[in-house]
């Protein structure tokens, strides 16, 4: 080797690591290997270099692909009849060069779209034959006995391959991996608490990315697997890996807040949110929350796929723990004890489970409505809310007075409220607590930017509660007030701001779902309400706020005469929602009038009304159908659209990642001596738990 030259400023020049000079041959279109009937052995043991191989294939043009063709297509197969190799080194260093390999490719495809290079490069039918060899070999090595770090580099390589487009649909390989399903090998690693420690994360994403390729166009089999899988270990990783995730934002979160109320600099929780969460884009915290949605999205697929995972929602999460046993879950049979003597499981306390995560979490996330990321995130958390209040196990499990929780919500510091005290964090059951949290919504987003979308599925969700408690009779002990205000309220919001809406948005369907909520207590209130007070308190609220139904009525009887409203429809069912209520009002004013006019007074206090209210029962009232009755969830066609584009998000995102890990990876990849050592010292069970450590999947960027 010639002797290093020295630069004027004095410098020693790097020489070219060896294997940068053989990526240099290769897409010149020379055979380095022509002289050496070993080359390929030998060129396994050099550490590969993600970068250089990168950058080599991007300075390809159409024209120098073709000669380089034969060389790339070589490389490609010697790196999959090397992942049947028995050498640590040569097993890892292979997949690394996949991963190089498939990242530079997409690379050059994204850049130039008129380039396919996946077939030129190997043909349809050699590229299917080569990647079922390379699904095969994948498999063997998920799940085989071998070193942590191939393991991991094989989950790296599978997350190239299926993020190589934004539009997954647009991934040649995805009919491959359709065809070759990996679902197995990763439900068996889910179900182990090592494995799942070190790799859960990105079996997840790859889950949740495998799903939704044309998961409503074709048959596949990772939807369907998905949605019949019942293996309770692997159920309750999966939902362990989101949970963990979840509770790690929420807790980072309450760490910050912490930190800036003991700080000088602000003297209030309105200004901590103000700082905490700020409308531009590019915001490391909003770059935090948007890093929430795959895991987000796989918690959706689960629960809209799957009904048995809807049973590891509520159960204790802990990563030693194992899956839950008979006595965690629910008896609706049992007798309901008294609620002072419930178990109550703190937020605070580690382990918790899946629903007081995704609670806490929607509580935080509600506070900051300026982006669309944020908005899009809230979304997603909002349609998880829909298909778990549609289901009837988990509303049992919701409404269960056995099982209590201390839930802590963070509510926005604003100017016409003081906070409840008594209400934050306090012990009850789950569905009291959505219906918190849902509350908190109502009264916390009447804005010039109104988000009627988040609106109707905040409703919707609280309609499905209501639905169930009717239905199965169940009686939750729940301050119905509260949300009787926040309903009445968004409906005071409606009508003021009337003009402004009636451009954008169909003000009057809303109205229409918000009025029947009413009804349905009016109604069967009798079935769920846990008082007769609660009755009286009812129709006190619609007499207190009687101006707000009356104005709501002019508005209505205003749109009738209108030809050309385009809302005419709802605006005839929302006239003939408001019968009842009206009726109440009318009828127990003329009351009120009669009560005053006999005592010689003109102010009355709320208990003399609530005494008139519950003396004049006499009245007549219309009976409406359908009430207790919803259109179930379907994802298409209405949020088709919505997910292509989370889909795209969490592509991407995850695509960002994967170079930096790859590159990580390689810098630790061991000595062959010293793997071969551990390998030959342990057992196939030891071997998984004491295998040479590497970066272990990543997780979520947390507050």
């Amino acid at each position: 080797m010639s002797s290093r030259k020295r630069s004027g400023s004095g410098s020693t020049k790097r020489p070219k690591e060896k294997v940068v000079y053989i990526y240099e041959l290769l897409c010149r279109g020379e055979d380095p290997s022509s002289d050496s009937p070993e080359f390929w052995n030998e060129f396994f043991l050099l550490q590969p270099n993600f970068e250089a191989l990168e950058t080599e294939i991007g300075k390809l043009n159409g024209e120098q692909l073709q000669v380089v063709k034969p060389n790339l297509n070589t490389l490609f197969q010697k790196c999959i009849e090397m992942l049947d190799t028995d050498h640590p080194k040569r097993l890892c260093n292979s997949l690394h060069t996949l991963c190089s390999l498939f990242y530079g490719i997409f690379k050059k495809s994204n850049t130039d779209p008129t380039l396919n290079i996946l077939n030129e490069m190997f043909g349809h039918e050699k590229m299917d034959e080569w990647l079922k060899l390379l699904m095969q070999y994948c498999n063997r090595i998920l799940l085989g006995d071998v070193p942590e770090n191939a393991r991991f580099m094989c989950l790296k390589l599978l997350q190239v391959l299926v993020t190589g487009t934004d539009n997954v649909k647009q991934n040649a390989l995805f009919e491959h991996l359709m065809m070759h399903s990996m679902f197995d090998a990763f439900v068996r690693l889910l179900s182990d608490p090592t494995f799942r420690s070190q790799h859960g994360h990105d079996i997840v994403i790859l889950l949740t990315i495998l799903v939704n390729y044309r998961k409503h166009e074709a048959t596949n089999p990772y939807v369907v697997q998905l949605s019949i899988l019942a293996d309770e270990l692997a159920l309750n990783g999966y939902g362990q890996m989101i949970s963990q995730s979840l509770i790690d934002f929420c807790r980072q979160y309450i760490q910050s807040l912490n930190n800036v109320q003991s700080s000088s600099w602000f003297s209030s929780l309105s200004n901590i949110v103000g700082n905490m969460f700020v409308s531009d884009e590019g915001c490391e915290r909003v770059q935090q929350i948007k890093a929430n949605n795959g895991l987000l999205l796989a918690l959706y697929e689960a629960v809209h796929l799957n009904r048995n995972f809807i049973t590891t929602l509520a159960h204790t999460q802990a990563e030693s723990s194992a899956p839950p046993s008979p006595s965690n879950t629910l008896s609706l049979a049992q007798p309901v004890p008294d609620l002072s003597n419930a178990p109550i499981i703190d937020i605070t306390q580690y382990p918790t489970n899946l629903l007081v995560a995704v609670f806490q979490y929607c509580s935080i996330v509600m506070q900051d409505n300026k982006n669309e990321s944020s908005i899009a995130n809230l979304k997603l958390c909002f349609l998880i809310l829909t298909c778990i209040s549609e289901d009837q196990y988990a509303n049992s499990m919701m409404h269960d007075s056995n099982l209590t929780f201390k839930v802590m919500l963070h509510r926005a510091q604003m100017r016409h409220r003081k906070l409840n005290v008594d209400r934050v964090g306090k012990s009850q059951p789950l569905a009291a607590t959505l219906l918190d949290l849902l509350v908190e919504f109502i009264v916390s987003h009447l804005m010039k930017k109104f988000p009627m979308e988040l609106y109707l599925l905040c409703i919707g969700v609280i309609h499905r509660i209501l639905c169930y408690q009717k239905r199965c009779r169940v009686r939750l002990n729940y301050p119905w007030k509260e949300l009787w205000s926040a309903l009445i309220g968004l409906l005071r919001f409606l009508v003021n701001q009337e003009q402004n809406l009636v451009k954008k948005c169909n003000i009057f369907h809303l109205s229409l779902q918000v009025v029947n909520i009413f009804n349905l207590f009016i109604t069967y209130g009798d079935t769920f309400l846990a008082t007769t007070n609660s009755y009286d308190e009812l129709y006190y609220e619609l007499n207190r706020e009687e101006k707000v139904f009356t104005e709501i009525h002019a508005m209505v009887l205003r749109y009738t005469t209108m030809p050309e409203c385009e809302y005419k429809d709802d605006v005839i069912k929302l006239l003939n929602a408001l019968v009842n209520i009206l009726a109440i009002v009318k009828h127990f004013q003329n009351k009120i009038k009669e009560w005053l006019a006999e005592q010689g007074l003109s102010t009355p206090t709320e208990e003399q009304i609530l005494d008139v209210v519950r003396k004049n029962y006499d009245l007549t009232l219309k009976l409406q159908d359908s009430l207790d009755q919803y259109e179930r969830y379907s994802e298409t066609p209405l949020h088709t659209n919505f997910f292509k584009a989370m889909v795209r998000d969490v592509v991407n995102d995850t695509r960002k990642h994967i170079y930096g890990y790859v590159k990580e990876a390689v810098s630790v990849i061991p000595d062959q001596e010293m793997l071969l050592s551990t390998m030959n010292s342990a057992s196939a069970s030891a071997a998984a738990t004491t295998a040479v450590t590497v970066p272990t999947a990543a997780t979520p960027a947390t507050l």
